[in-house]
């Protein structure tokens, strides 16, 4: 049996640091909890927010292209989703939610975005009938999570429900921004800042 030099150990030793960083990075810039600092962040504080006795995860959040293939299918059953304005563009919110409670548990039905400017953008429905990616609030029972596993929403690249916003590009002048989510019965927000 042959060991390992000190140099093929070197090696070894800087591949895997390498890889581990790569993995680490690689779910960074995506959305950051109000309240947060990038410190604690990078220290392993968790994304994670609840509203109510429901845990919420973005899992990502990002600017849609009407044109492009992966995103048609997001835009689904929305009238005119190709003719937007010249200043205006379409925003997703991949959400995932969980109850860890013994009850029943409502999950949000409210989405806002609110940017430095206070500019208020609400969600824009979506049929679910139509668009299987489409977030509906739902009553998830004990340790149920939506979107549902096997699910097109689940078994999709983003992994989470879509909250769907047509925005003004305007808004990357009035940056951070923040989305708010409501709750059935509850006027306080669940508050999270987004990248854009």
């Amino acid at each position: 049996m042959k060991l390992l030099t000190s140099k093929h150990t070197l090696r070894l030793v800087l591949v895997l640091t390498v890889g581990a960083l790569a993995i680490a990075l690689g779910g960074c810039g995506r959305t950051t909890l109000t309240g947060v600092s990038q410190d604690e962040l990078s220290a392993g504080g968790e994304p994670y927010f609840n509203l109510g006795n429901v845990t919420y995860q973005i899992q990502i959040s990002r600017q849609l292209n009407p044109f492009g293939v992966e995103d048609v299918q997001y835009l689904a059953g929305v009238q005119g989703a190709q003719d937007l304005a010249a200043d205006q563009l379409w925003y997703g919110v991949f959400l995932w939610a969980d109850n860890q409670t013994k009850q029943v548990q409502n999950t949000a039905d409210t989405f806002e975005i609110v940017d430095s400017e206070g500019t208020v953008y609400h969600a824009t429905a979506l049929n679910a009938s139509i668009n299987p990616y489409a977030w509906t609030s739902e009553a998830l029972s004990q340790n149920q999570i939506e979107p549902l596993p096997g699910s097109t929403a689940s078994n999709g690249s983003t992994g989470g429900s879509l909250v769907l916003f047509k925005l003004n590009d305007s808004l990357y002048a009035n940056r951070p921004l923040t989305l708010e989510i409501f709750k059935t019965g509850d006027p306080t927000p669940a508050k999270v800042s987004l990248d854009l």
